[in-house]
């Protein structure tokens, strides 16, 4: 940051953290007013914590996102800034090259295309939440009160005038990621639930293809029945329509139960994290 010859103000997230990162946050935003330290009462998780950022962040200007294990480089605020200059109210970073192990890899790399090809929103292949985003984008995404967030498709959705930047991200230096199995499957719903009708669209799709299967072994019965005098065995022909008929019905309560769900937890209208402590330099505003 000292090398940047741009007014910068740090705001530093801390998410729940076990370990002695609080401390260090503290003595940071207590010792240089360039830092600014905000404490969540718990893990709210990532997208919540990067949103907590944006929400505190005071910049006029513009606001670079980024996550605090730095596999992304802050070096390239210059050249996000420089591209942000020309026009630009959001740059997003596109990751050329990852270095996680090859199943993360490969799940990322159909996630990106499927999401791509089912979303009614356009959303740049293989980017995160790594960006500069306007003030303007910045004030949109406060105003949006979903529970569920996927960040990358909201800033998408909001517009303006976006563009990439290619780059190679680092292995990791020290430690691992927080980020579970587990939480990326319920990151990777929420970017399908919350930007794509495709749930809803294969429900009723698959419920018309088992129709047309049913009917279609209807007539295969009827005509063995008319013409060769032979029937399929009762037990079969049944067992079939139940398992078929079951699983689409499952099939379909269980993509309803997610809707449902979600619009459960947004009716609550909680608020979406809760801070602590917030360490602040008055002088700034």
């Amino acid at each position: 940051m000292d090398s940047i010859s741009l007014f910068v103000e740090v705001v530093l997230i801390d998410d729940g953290s076990r370990d002695d990162t609080a401390l260090r946050i503290r003595q940071l935003a207590l010792t240089d007013n360039r830092y600014h330290g905000v404490f969540l009462s718990r893990n709210h998780g990532h997208q919540l914590a990067l949103t907590a950022g944006i929400a505190a962040a005071r910049g006029s200007e513009a606001l670079f996102i980024i996550d605090g294990d730095l596999q992304d480089p802050p070096e390239l605020l210059p050249e996000f800034y420089k591209l942000y200059k020309e026009g630009n109210d959001v740059v997003y970073a596109v990751r050329r090259k990852r270095k996680e192990g090859f199943i993360k890899r490969m799940g990322y790399h159909l996630f990106y295309r499927l999401l791509s090809v089912i979303s009614y929103v356009d959303i740049p292949l293989d980017s995160g939440d790594f960006a500069l985003i306007s003030r303007r984008v910045a004030d949109v995404m406060n105003k949006m009160p979903e529970e569920s967030r996927y960040l990358r498709g909201m800033r998408s959705w909001i517009g303006f005038r976006q563009i990439g930047f290619e780059y190679e991200r680092s292995s990791r230096v020290a430690g691992e990621s927080k980020y579970s199995f587990k939480q990326l499957f319920r990151l990777a719903y929420n970017g399908i639930f919350n930007f794509s009708e495709f749930p809803i669209k294969f429900m009723s799709r698959t419920g018309v293809a088992a129709i047309l299967i049913s009917l279609v072994y209807f007539v295969i019965v009827v005509v063995k029945k008319l013409f060769f005098a032979h029937v399929i065995e009762g037990f079969t022909s049944l067992l079939f329509v139940i398992i078929l008929f079951s699983g689409v019905q499952l099939l379909a309560l269980g993509i309803i139960g997610e809707y449902v769900l979600r619009i459960f937890f947004q009716s609550k209208n909680r608020p979406l994290y809760i801070i602590k402590e917030e360490i602040v330099n008055r002088e700034y505003i």
